[in-house]
């Protein structure tokens, strides 16, 4: 059962991706010092970069067997598969291929579907034959407006409840075209990790943890099974 959200601050955005990445490959070797075999879930974005290059760094010293690691995406840009706005090229380029991950499940470029919907139905389907029916850490920034992963203010997909992935178009922000996991799905997560830096995303942060309408505030919308961590710097948590 979830719990109240954690919330870490750490002084700088450095420190902070310092920090999620030591605790990631902690979580991560104790997982897979039992039987199970972990399945986590990345977001794009700068803090995401940031925590992808000390995960690459801090690695080699860890105990992960990375090609024991599953690993899905909340949300993707549907656009062209060598796209420099592909999350998973980000990934793969700052840490992934760099550890030996092997597991890595992209959603769907413009290469493998023929639209958004077409694509979000083919990512549900490889989760369900591929996934463990949770994810053991889920990470997700938060935009300015709250949104999370694709999913933004006052778009009807917030109220899709029996889908495991949805189609975007037309997002506020660049490109406009996307797929992105349901709330109902990022909710299927023993840990969410809210991975939030910089003061333009202060107002939102607040208005998440006081419990704003999901519709209003997307980031409010989703919490972990077992425990929900909100990790911030300062300038993010300055209206706290």
């Amino acid at each position: 059962m979830s719990t109240e959200p954690r919330i870490e601050v750490h002084d700088d955005s450095a420190t902070l991706a310092t920090a999620v990445a030591g605790e990631l490959l902690s979580r991560l070797a104790d997982i897979q010092a039992t039987p199970r075999v972990p399945h986590i879930s990345l977001t794009g974005g700068t803090i995401a970069e940031d925590i992808h290059r000390e995960l690459a760094r801090l690695a080699p010293a860890s105990d992960v067997d990375w090609s024991k690691v599953v690993v899905w995406f909340g949300d993707e840009r549907f656009v062209a598969p060598d796209s420099p706005d592909r999350n998973v090229g980000q990934a793969r380029e700052a840490f992934l291929d760099a550890v030996g991950a092997t597991q890595v499940h992209p959603m769907p470029s413009t290469a493998d579907a023929a639209d958004v919907d077409a694509g979000a139905a083919a990512y549900a389907e490889t989760l369900r034959e591929h996934g463990s029916g949770e994810f053991d850490v889920m990470m997700l920034g938060i935009g300015p407006d709250g949104h999370i992963a694709s999913l933004f203010p006052g778009f009807p997909q917030l109220d899709v409840i029996d889908e495991v992935a949805v189609g975007v178009t037309g997002s506020p922000k660049p490109p406009p075209e996307r797929i992105s996991l349901t709330l109902s799905a990022l909710d299927r997560s023993r840990s969410v990790w809210f991975l939030v830096s910089g003061s333009g995303k202060a107002p939102a942060v607040a208005s998440a943890l006081g419990g704003a309408d999901v519709h209003e505030i997307p980031a409010a919308g989703v919490t972990g099974r077992e425990e929900t961590i909100w990790f911030l710097d300062r300038e993010a948590a300055s209206e706290l």
